[in-house]
């Protein structure tokens, strides 16, 4: 599967010159061409790498950065800028960049910063994707054998669920805590993301709430305009 790129560049010329670039190097780009459309493009979709230019309109590159940070800790963000001030090149680190590139730039050495951007990132990838079994509050999750157990002052349960519900729960074991993407959950177990595959995601999400509910200290909450949260209250302040 390619690498997905959210490519956020006002100068439409530059940006459509980049995104072909990268698109004969084999990555998946999306172009906006202001911050707002870069963050409703974002909020659509799940992506391995943000490439974000710092003087933009409505919205400028940090501020993205900041909001993007906000919904996604870990994704990669790399900030493009004419400006080589160091106060600039400070405050995009500050934000999480994980790269600086000031323009004008050579397009070969921006494809070696995003290819060693998400080496990088790809090394640091949640050591939880390995995992076929989790613990999480007062429950036990075999994924392989798709059983989840609950325990309780010497009460114990088991939950047969079917191959997407176990899905589903794998991945809120893996992002516990965290926002799952509405769109990285739909094209893994789904396979698509469309209207009717998001109701039969709500079902499924429905049914795992049920399942949980004997704990009160998890939740499965909404995240309005991203995805899905696995809370587990006595780990996180909410």
């Amino acid at each position: 599967m390619l690498s997905k790129i959210l490519l956020v560049e006002d100068d439409q010329n530059f940006g459509d010159v980049l995104r072909s670039y990268l698109e004969m190097n084999d990555f998946d780009i999306t172009l906006a061409t202001d911050g707002e459309a870069g963050l409703e493009a974002y909020k659509k979709d799940d992506y391995d790498l943000c490439i974000f230019d710092v003087m933009m309109p409505k919205k400028d590159g940090f501020t993205l950065g900041k909001e993007i940070r906000e919904i996604d800790p870990a994704v990669p963000i790399i900030f493009l800028t004419a400006k080589a001030l160091k106060e600039d090149v400070i405050e995009g680190f500050k934000i999480g960049a994980d790269d600086y590139i000031t323009k004008p730039f050579n397009s070969e050495e921006l494809l070696y910063r995003v290819q060693a951007v998400l080496k990088r990132s790809q090394k640091a990838i949640n050591p939880r994707e390995e995992m076929k079994e989790f613990d999480f509050g007062k429950f036990h999750f075999n994924y392989p054998l798709r059983i989840l157990t609950y325990t309780n002052e010497g009460e114990k349960d088991k939950t047969k669920l079917s191959p997407k519900e176990a899905h589903l729960l794998r991945l809120f074991c893996i992002y516990k805590n965290e926002v799952l993407p509405r769109s990285k959950a739909l094209t893994e177990i789904w396979e698509d993301d469309n209207y009717f595959t998001a109701r039969s995601m709500d079902v499924f999400v429905t049914k795992l709430r049920k399942y949980i509910q004997r704990d009160t200290d998890l939740e499965i909450v909404n995240i309005h305009g991203n995805g899905f949260r696995l809370l587990d209250k006595t780990e996180v302040e909410d």
